[in-house]
C-alpha cells in the first residue's frame, strides 16, 4: 500500500498541520535510505525560519503516480523527484515549467488547486555552484559535457544559457549525443554558442577550460576514455557525483586540472525548489560548508 510507505518520526500531515501549520515536502525515489534532501531542507527552514516537515518516500517502482496522488491527499505541499522516477514526474505534471520542458524531465513537483506543476531545477544548480560557489565563469569558455543521458539533458539549456564559447557532448554511443545537439539546433539555441558532438577519439587534439562528467561510470568506479591532454591550463574538472573522489576527478587532477564535485549542485538545486516552494531563497554556504566537513578526507 502506497500509504505505509511514509516515514513520518511519528507524526502525520493532517494532525500535525492543524495545530501548527506546518507544510509538508517530500523527496521520491527508489531507493531513497540515501538521500540526503531532508537533512538540506531542513537546514533551509532552520536558516530562513520556515515551518517545514521533509520526508523520505520509497515508491514502489510501478507506483509512482499513485505515490503522488497519496501524498496530494495527505495535504503535502510538493516533492522533489530523484531517480528513476523523473521522466514519469515529467509524464504526470499538468504543467511543465520551461525549463522542465527543456530537460525533458522533472525533479521538483508543486501541488496546487489547479494540479500539478513539474520543474527542473538541476541544471541551475550546476550553474550556480559552478559560477557562484567556485567562481568560475562559463562565458566564453571552451566546455566539454561527458554523457547524453537524462543528467546531460537537465543541465544542457542552463549551460548554453551562460554563454560558453563552445560546447562539446561526448558520448559513447554517439548517436545520443548527436541527437541532443540536432535538439539543440531546432530550438535556434546556437546563435552564440558551438555546440557538437565528438567521439572520444576525436578529442585527442583538443583542450577544454571547463569538463563536465554528467554519466554514473562514478558509482562503478570505471575510468571514462579521455585524452590526457583535454585539460587547458587551469581547467576546471566536475563530476555531478558527490561524496567521494571519482576515478574521473582522479584522473583531471593527475592532469593538472582544478577538481570539484557535485555536492554543491545538489545543494543548490534543492535551494531552488526550496525558493519555488517558500518564496524564500536560502543561503547555500553554511550548508554546504557543514556536508564538507562532514565527508570523510581523502
Amino acid at each position: 500500500m502506497v500509504g505505509k510507505l511514509l516515514i513520518y518520526r511519528g507524526l502525520t500531515p493532517s494532525s500535525k498541520a492543524k495545530d501548527l501549520m506546518t507544510d509538508f515536502y517530500a523527496v521520491i525515489g527508489n531507493p531513497i535510505a540515501h538521500s540526503k534532501s531532508p537533512i538540506i531542507h531542513h537546514a533551509f527552514a532552520e536558516l530562513t525560519r520556515q515551518d517545514i516537515q521533509y520526508e523520505r518516500v520509497m515508491a514502489p517502482l510501478d507506483g509512482f503516480a499513485e505515490t503522488v496522488g497519496s501524498l496530494i491527499a495527505q495535504g503535502f505541499k510538493g516533492a522533489n523527484v530523484t531517480v528513476p522516477f523523473k521522466l514519469e514526474a515529467f509524464e504526470i505534471a499538468s504543467q511543465l515549467t520551461e525549463r522542465a520542458q527543456d530537460a525533458g524531465a522533472v525533479n521538483t513537483l508543486i501541488f496546487t488547486p489547479q494540479g500539478i506543476i513539474g520543474d527542473n531545477t538541476d541544471g541551475v544548480g550546476l550553474v550556480r555552484d559552478i559560477t557562484e560557489n567556485i567562481g568560475v565563469s562559463l562565458k566564453g569558455k571552451r566546455v566539454l559535457l561527458i554523457g547524453a543521458g537524462g543528467a546531460s539533458e537537465g543541465v544542457l539549456h542552463p549551460i548554453l544559457a551562460a554563454q560558453p564559447a563552445m560546447l562539446i557532448i561526448t558520448n559513447r554511443t554517439l548517436d545520443k549525443a548527436l541527437n541532443m545537439v540536432k535538439r539543440v539546433e531546432a530550438r535556434d539555441e546556437m546563435v552564440y554558442v558551438s555546440v557538437q558532438a565528438h567521439a572520444f577519439d576525436d578529442l585527442q587534439d583538443q583542450q577544454f577550460d571547463i569538463v563536465i562528467n554528467a554519466t554514473s561510470a562514478g558509482l562503478t568506479d570505471s575510468q571514462l576514455p579521455l585524452p590526457s591532454t583535454i585539460f587547458a591550463p587551469n581547467a576546471l574538472a566536475y563530476d555531478m557525483m558527490y561524496g567521494r573522489i571519482t576515478p574521473f576527478m582522479a584522473f583531471a587532477q593527475q592532469h593538472g586540472a582544478t577538481v570539484f564535485d557535485g555536492l554543491g549542485m545538489l545543494i543548490e538545486q534543492a535551494a531552488e525548489a526550496f525558493y519555488i516552494w517558500r518564496g524564500v531563497r536560502p543561503d547555500t554556504s553554511p550548508v554546504i560548508e557543514m556536508f564538507k566537513q562532514a565527508q570523510p578526507s581523502a
